[in-house]
């Protein structure tokens, strides 16, 4: 298994940038890609954060990750726009697209935005944020073509569609909700199988449908909640794919023309708070919401209620001032992609 070692965020940052420069993006959008990467790390959400980076790699291979996309807009309006993003990485279409929606917020009150053709984009929560720390809410999904079960299938049918809000709050850090409507985020499988270590039943079902502890035989994702999960992996395609005329369910389910690897619509948004209600009461009925749900009575077990968002800031702190930990695996698969692409590895991954 190994023992994780340990990395500074400006040094795994800036060799993710050589990695992506070298696969053929531009600079600016290479530290993009790295700058998300990176962040997902810091706050420990190590499934959204540089074991991805081999994965992105081989669908620039494949042709399913765009270096130099073609990125326009198609269609807008004062509230609402539409992106084709032409394969573009994710977080290069998506921080673009979310200034967007947060310009059109502070104009009429609400910007919507829906991005076509676009790639893997990392933590969402990292988008709405962008949002909530300037004074907006921030809302954001995904949807991928199949691969979570349905409430009661054994087989792929939806996807586990990521969602993200972002709430400021005025002495309190932002409130940040960042979920898949699955059980575990597919990431957190491929962090598993980085570690070598099993997955907890009920996360995943194999090839053939049914449910394994084995984190390298997970295919199939289960929904959080049940019928909760799968229903709304259902509307979050609904409101992004066939509301931008390019289902990713459907092509599967009936049998329509292979996707594109890697291919994902989303939904970002941001609401102008002050178009409701005072931007600074709003933020202290924030805090003192948090204030009071933490001030509740504990059930047995707990120490603490902890809020959405909190516990990635304290891993934050800590890895800021201690580095990001990588398991052997991810670093073994790191060394292999700067080997492939001739650059030399940090010496903490060497």
């Amino acid at each position: 298994m190994g023992e994780d070692i340990r990395i500074g965020a400006d040094t795994l940052r800036a060799f993710a940038t050589e990695v992506f420069v070298r696969a053929g993006m531009p600079p600016e959008d290479a530290a993009t890609e790295a700058e998300v990467l990176v962040w997902a790390n810091l706050r420990g959400v190590d499934s959204h954060g540089v074991l991805r980076i081999p994965q992105y790699l081989h669908s620039v291979e494949i042709g399913g990750m765009n270096c130099r996309p073609q990125v326009r807009i198609e269609r807008e309006t004062p509230a609402t726009f539409l992106v084709e993003a032409d394969h573009a990485f994710g977080p290069v279409v998506t921080k673009m697209a979310m200034r967007r929606a947060m310009d059109k917020a502070r104009s009429v009150g609400i910007g919507w935005g829906l991005i076509r053709n676009t790639t893997h984009q990392g933590a969402m929560a990292y988008y709405a944020l962008m949002a909530a720390e300037e004074g907006l809410a921030g809302l954001t999904f995904v949807c991928n073509p199949p691969n979570m079960a349905p409430f009661g299938a054994r087989a792929a049918g939806v996807h586990n569609s990521p969602v993200a809000i972002a709430v400021p709050g005025k002495v309190r850090e932002p409130l940040v909700l960042d979920m898949a409507t699955s059980v575990a985020a597919g990431g957190k499988v491929s962090l598993a199988v980085d570690k070598g270590v099993p997955i907890p039943l009920g996360w995943a079902l194999d090839s053939e449908g049914r449910p394994t502890t084995d984190a390298t035989l997970a295919k199939i994702l289960l929904p959080a909640g049940g019928y909760k999960g799968s229903g709304l992996a259902m509307m979050f395609e609904c409101l992004s794919s066939l509301m931008a005329g390019n289902p990713l369910l459907e092509p599967t389910l009936l049998g329509g023309p292979a996707v594109r690897p890697g291919t994902q619509n989303s939904v970002v948004a941001a609401i102008d708070i002050a178009a409701f209600t005072d931007l600074e009461e709003y933020k202290a009925h924030v805090d003192c919401l948090i204030d009071g749900i933490k001030a509740l009575p504990l059930a047995e077990g707990f120490t603490e209620i902890v809020m959405p968002g909190e516990p990635e800031r304290r891993v934050r702190a800590e890895r800021e001032r201690d580095g990001i930990p990588l398991p052997a695996g991810t670093c073994a698969n790191l060394r292999e992609a700067a080997a492939k692409l001739g650059i030399p590895c940090p010496p903490e991954l060497a």
